[in-house]
């Protein structure tokens, strides 16, 4: 018995006296933060190419009928078929910012009232909404993360759509929205801002991709026509797909512990803090399609919920204002004013839709119920999710532009 107490003591006094305790400091951190610092980098690298892979699109889109975008603008006569063109242009060309341009210097020269411009500016709303849609869809792959980014990429076309829903009838019958306009650009004529060229962030980044891809770069060996700017949208495509894809594993690694809380508090926390961040980012990038894109590989890792994604969205369609503003600043002439008046219309459109919408309880959350009912339809039938691009922003206003065109 004495022989098997030291046995015994041997064993209890094991633990202590193993090393690995004194041992775990000396393990050296810096690859875990090189590795953490290079993820990082990845997540910019594939941000950069979500932003070249839409800048691709659009330069395919105009390849292939920009000029017939905007020959569309000839059908808007009517309120409802001018919402249809709004939708039908951008998301042709991929870009509310370019529509809305094009809208406040049609305005500005007097190729267009001002009443009529505005339910095309709706529809460029709505229009816009698409790219985040399509690049949800690169998460289709596996169910729950599809089920994640297409909730949070479609509560943007849910809000759009509610807010013309209720603007665009109280609009027809009141005109609060051109009254208001017209006030707030009697205010702000003659104030003097840079040119929007010249502000384009967007552009000037992404560019040197976009050329040496597109139209004029490799795709060319098609031979510059109708086949090389389907080849160029493809491209695009696929180019979202494969970032959001890898963005969003990259995210599941890095928006854990820390870095994840951080990201819920200043992000997600605050509606007004989310909101501000939206326009901010969007003001300077020049495009909500790149901000609300940019989120879906946040929602499809878990690292954002959609209502945590919702108000930054919304956010983002105030951003998405400055284009025009700045555009209409750059009109010269004496319907200078009045294109002035068409970029307010934008502003107006998007803050009062949140005033409405957000500010009501009983409306807040609706457009993220929806988009929740939608995702988890499509989730069990992929195909529901495809419809729903193609009608919504393709088939409905195509099909009441023609039938109209017909009668």
């Amino acid at each position: 018995m004495a022989d098997e107490t030291p046995a015994r003591q041997g064993t209890t006094q094991a633990p202590p006296a193993a090393p690995a305790p004194s041992q775990a400091p000396t393990t050296p951190p810096v690859p875990g933060r090189r590795a953490t610092v290079t993820r990082w980098l990845g997540v910019a690298a594939m941000l950069y190419l979500l932003v070249c892979a839409i800048g691709v699109i659009g330069d395919g889109f105009n390849g292939l009928g920009a000029g017939t975008a905007e020959n569309l603008f000839d059908f808007a006569t009517n309120p409802i078929i001018g919402l249809f063109v709004g939708i039908l242009v951008t998301a042709i060309i991929q870009s509310s910012s370019t529509t809305t341009t094009l809208v406040v210097t049609a305005v500005g020269t007097g190729m267009m009232p001002v009443s009529v411009a505005i339910p095309m500016i709706m529809g460029a709303n709505v229009g816009t909404s698409v790219t985040n849609t399509l690049a949800s869809l690169g998460h289709v792959g596996d169910k729950a993360e599809f089920r994640r980014a297409f909730a949070a990429s479609t509560v943007h076309d849910f809000f759009n759509l509610i807010a013309v829903a209720i603007l665009l009838p109280l609009e027809m019958i009141f005109h609060p929205l051109e009254r208001l306009s017209e006030t707030l650009a009697g205010f702000a004529y003659g104030t003097v801002l840079p040119d929007p060229d010249n502000a384009d962030v967007i552009g000037a980044v992404s560019s040197p991709v976009v050329d040496a891809l597109g139209m004029q770069g490799a795709l060319s060996v098609f031979g510059g026509g109708t086949a090389s700017a389907v080849a160029t949208i493809v491209l695009g495509v696929a180019l979202i797909f494969l970032a959001v894809r890898y963005m969003g594993k990259l995210l599941q690694v890095l928006m854990v512990g820390k870095a994840k809380s951080v990201l819920e508090r200043t992000v997600g926390g605050n509606p007004l803090v989310a909101m501000g961040a939206g326009m901010g980012v969007t003001a300077v990038v020049q495009s909500s399609s790149v901000t609300t894109s940019m989120l879906v590989p946040f929602a499809g890792s878990g690292s954002l919920t959609t209502r945590q994604i919702y108000p930054l969205t919304l956010g983002a369609n105030i951003g998405t204002t400055v284009t025009a503003l700045l555009a209409a600043f750059a009109v010269t002439g004496g319907d200078a004013q009045l294109a002035l008046q068409a970029a307010f219309v934008h502003l107006l459109f998007n803050v009062v839709g949140i005033l409405v919408i957000y500010g009501l309880p009983f409306l807040r959350w609706l457009p993220v119920r929806c988009a929740e009912v939608l995702a988890a339809v499509a989730t069990e039938h992929k195909t529901i999710a495809a419809a729903w691009v193609i009608t919504v922003f393709l088939a409905i206003p195509a099909a009441g532009i023609f039938i109209h065109t017909l009668f």
